[in-house]
């Protein structure tokens, strides 16, 4: 059976905006970065990068930027080496790298590291250079797929930081997954919540978090812990299990685990609505939903 991984996905991305991702394993967070990114290829819709339909053109071609949780670094080369490989393939004439990779070590405070290989550097600060690299292209897009998520979550705060720190800098749009739905809630202009393969919630931080319109990102936020909470109380949780993208069914696909569930859910999926002023959500019991909170 054919499985669409991603169906019908709008997102738009403003000059300086911190987008964030947020979703299930498996709902297409992923995907649809790489699908931006020119890494996966798309069966339909278009996709523009300031103002440029990109859909048929290359990666590297692309003006983005990619920062991935794991960090490929050239184990052989110095920082220095690493920063400057990308450049080197664009045909950047060396003065120029040279100015690009001590402007960006200078931004990310790694001017120090740049003769190190990765080995002697620490996770953080890999990532800053992973980062540097990136932002040394001077893309209009930076894409990071949980960029973070295996470093120590002080680290984690310093590092998505800096992240938004060094965009606000340039005209550089960003656009993460992240599962540290607090820096979420303090740093992000706009939160999308996807759940099997669609987007189901888009809006405003504050709209997300104090006036969620979806069953699943009221759930999603009830399940973070709450450090000033009573230890008696206990984490809220979504019973039942993630859909199969194969076996969706007929109706809403978030309706077998959806207390607000009537039968026009189980017959009919809902497409997106607005719920206040560029706040939309795909429910059809969203009124309900907002006034539950």
């Amino acid at each position: 059976k054919e499985v669409v991984a991603v169906d019908g996905a709008n997102i738009e991305i403003a000059d300086k905006e911190f987008v964030v991702l947020v979703g299930p394993s498996g709902c297409g967070k992923s995907t649809t970065l790489r699908m931006i990114a020119g890494l996966e290829e798309i069966t339909s819709g278009e996709i523009y990068i300031d103002g440029q339909l990109v859909n048929d053109v290359p990666p590297k071609d692309r003006d983005i930027a990619m920062v991935f949780q794991h960090y490929a670094l050239y184990p052989h080369m110095p920082v220095y080496q690493n920063m400057a490989f990308g450049l080197k393939l664009r045909k950047y004439p060396k003065e120029e790298i040279d100015a690009r990779v001590r402007e960006a070590a200078e931004i990310l405070g790694i001017e120090d590291l740049l003769e190190r290989k990765p080995k002697a550097l620490s996770g953080g600060q890999r990532q800053r250079v992973m980062i540097a690299i990136a932002m040394s292209c001077e893309p209009k897009l930076l894409i990071a797929d949980e960029a973070t998520t295996a470093l120590d979550v002080t680290v984690q705060a310093q590092i998505l930081e800096l992240l938004i720190n060094v965009t606000q800098e340039s005209r550089t749009a960003l656009i993460i997954i992240t599962h540290n739905l607090g820096i979420v809630a303090r740093y992000a202009n706009r939160v999308n919540v996807m759940y099997a393969g669609k987007l189901r919630e888009s809006g405003s931080a504050i709209d997300v978090y104090k006036k969620s319109a979806h069953p699943y990102t009221v759930g999603l936020l009830g399940s973070v812990p709450n450090l000033m909470a009573s230890t008696e109380g206990k984490l809220d949780s979504i019973e039942g299990e993630i859909p199969d993208l194969a076996n969706l069914p007929s109706g809403c696909a978030f309706e077998p685990r959806c207390t607000f569930a009537q039968d026009r859910c189980r017959a009919e999926d809902p497409s997106l609505q607005a719920v206040g002023a560029e706040h939309i959500a795909a429910c059809w019991e969203a009124e309900k939903v907002q006034g539950s909170k």
